[in-house]
């Protein structure tokens, strides 16, 4: 017994040390990349093999990685953990808010030679170039309609097949986009954050402030006439 204990506080040692100093002893047999623990590389391998263990209760999607699952089952709940300190702007995930932080420190160098707008990304600036092109290269194969953005295709997708994977955990209501998810949580939590700059009055969604802006708008014609 106190051999195999000391064998294996010798391979805690091994592990630790290995994974203190960096050194990367463990070798995928795929692609050559190395790791410093087997646990990694088990992971990693994961790619190779496509196996998913990790998969979402709610729509089935699955995951290499449990850390994966566990921000994707944000956009279900709507929960946006992850905020910048710069301009309060939430995220599922740490990577998006990372991603996102670029924006502020990045110089945006990649501009827009039609409109002047500039972006930090390249991907960025091609994406909005097909705004003055009219090119869609995103192509829905139930219908035809094509969109700019990819993101806007997997969104339409969802009203072919009827997908709603983000559940209102209050009422158990269901909706194809977590914005609208989100929008309708507000309706329970009773936040209110798009506010008339004219009057003071709030409300839960952007669109709803708008057509307020509307009577505004009515009621300075009224005057002139």
């Amino acid at each position: 017994e106190e051999a195999e204990k000391s064998l294996s506080r010798s391979e805690h040692l091994n592990k630790h040390l290995q994974t203190s100093t960096g050194k990367r002893t463990h070798c995928c047999s795929d692609c050559g990349k190395r790791f410093t623990s087997s646990e990694k590389l088990k992971i990693h391998q994961r790619i190779h093999s496509e196996e998913k263990p990790f998969g979402c209760s709610q729509c089935g999607k699955s995951f290499t990685k449990s850390r994966r699952l566990i921000s994707h089952q944000r956009t279900h709940t709507g929960e946006k953990s992850f905020s910048c300190n710069q301009c309060g702007k939430s995220f599922f995930s740490s990577s998006c808010l990372k991603r996102h932080q670029k924006t502020h420190t990045r110089e945006k160098a990649f501009s827009c030679n039609q409109c002047g707008r500039s972006y930090a990304l390249l991907g960025s600036l091609t994406a909005h170039q097909r705004i003055h092109t009219g090119e869609n290269p995103f192509s829905c194969t139930q219908c035809g309609k094509s969109f700019f953005r990819s993101s806007c295709l997997n969104r339409h997708q969802k009203t072919h097949t009827g997908e709603k994977p983000f559940s209102c955990n209050q009422c158990g209501k269901s909706f194809t986009q977590s914005r609208s998810l989100i929008s309708h949580q507000r309706m329970h939590t009773g936040e209110k954050p798009y506010c008339c700059t004219q009057c003071g009055k709030s409300f839960f969604r952007s669109s709803n402030l708008k057509v307020h802006h509307r009577t505004h708008r009515r009621d300075r014609e009224r005057e002139i006439i």
